[in-house]
């Protein structure tokens, strides 16, 4: 198991690497100059050039990268260039909200999901099956962005059951949650259609190992041998699903977040964006991609700890 986790820890720092050069290359060819942002228009080249010199962005791509990685090693990820507060401050500030969304967006998926699809998975080809396919295809076909507009439409302009906007008042929980509900079932939807597709495949292909057809000629009914034995084995591709989904929920929480104005780490992405506020950027996708890279690293030591069989392939 040590060998195991080894492995997918330098993997991991590899990809995480990777992913923060890519980024740092592809920031540098988006238009805008954060010097002319903090000055504005009417600033002088001089002293433009000046505060470009201060920034380092005078300096060439391979050195400032260099720099870059070595103020994130330290834990420095840029200042705002508009409010000259830490991006560390800002980002942090931001993410409970982003994580608190994605966790209960991939929790709701999984807890309707997984039953779903061990469900249908129980009774295949009958018509609870055929309305449970439907259903899930059906999910998967809107995207995020969809659901959370007729989301708001009708639970909260039609209805008037949940809050359009917002995140919640400080402090208070129940205001939060409330809040919360909306937008993460939103969010959860396709992922509840897609979790249960991989749950009843994966389910049907346990039920024809030689394990399974044992437990079923010593008499236990379908019900022990799902519960007992089936569900161990089929939630292996589950789990590594939900590592994914997590980091793809990430990305749809951008978009959410902007449509119920809620608060979190993809309104201020998008925030920066806007105004070109490129060290913000720079900082709150690295922090993405670090929380992606670690929830499949948790997804992998997980389903390495459930079944053997994956430590020694």
């Amino acid at each position: 198991m040590f060998k195991y986790i080894t492995r997918r820890l330098i993997v991991t720092l590899i990809t995480v690497l990777g992913a923060t050069i890519i980024l740092f290359i592809i920031i540098q060819f988006l238009p805008g100059d954060p010097a002319t942002v903090i000055l504005g228009p009417r600033a002088t080249p001089e002293i433009i050039e000046e505060v470009r010199a201060k920034m380092w962005l005078d300096r060439p791509v391979h050195i400032q990268l260099v720099r870059f990685l070595y103020n994130i090693v330290r834990g420095d990820l840029g200042t705002d260039v508009l409010n000259y507060m830490p991006v560390s401050t800002l980002v942090f500030n931001a993410l409970p909200y982003t994580i608190v969304l994605a966790i209960t967006s991939i929790l709701i998926a999984s807890l309707v999901g997984i039953p779903l699809g061990t469900y249908a998975a129980a009774y295949k080809n009958s018509l609870p099956d055929k309305i449970t396919g439907l259903l899930s295809i059906s999910m998967i076909a809107i995207p995020s962005f969809l659901a959370g507009v007729l989301f708001l439409l009708f639970f909260s302009v039609y209805l008037d059951w949940f809050p359009a906007m917002g995140g919640g008042k400080e402090g208070d929980i129940l205001s939060q949650i409330w809040h919360l509900i909306l937008p993460a079932s939103s969010l959860a939807l396709g992922w509840i259609g897609y979790i249960a597709r991989i749950m009843r495949a994966s389910v049907l292909e346990e039920m024809t190992e030689d394990y399974v057809r044992t437990a079923r000629s010593k008499g236990l009914t379908l019900r022990k041998v799902i519960f007992k034995h089936v569900l161990r084995g089929a939630l292996i591709p589950v789990i590594a699903v939900i590592g994914v989904g997590f980091g793809n929920l990430l990305g749809g929480a951008v978009i959410t977040e902007i449509i119920f104005h809620r608060p979190g780490l993809g309104t201020l992405i998008y925030n920066a964006i806007q105004s070109r506020n490129y060290p913000i950027v720079q900082g709150g996708l690295i922090i993405a991609v670090l929380l992606y890279s670690l929830v499949n690293l948790l997804a992998d030591l997980s389903y390495g700890f459930i079944d053997p069989r994956v430590r020694s392939d």
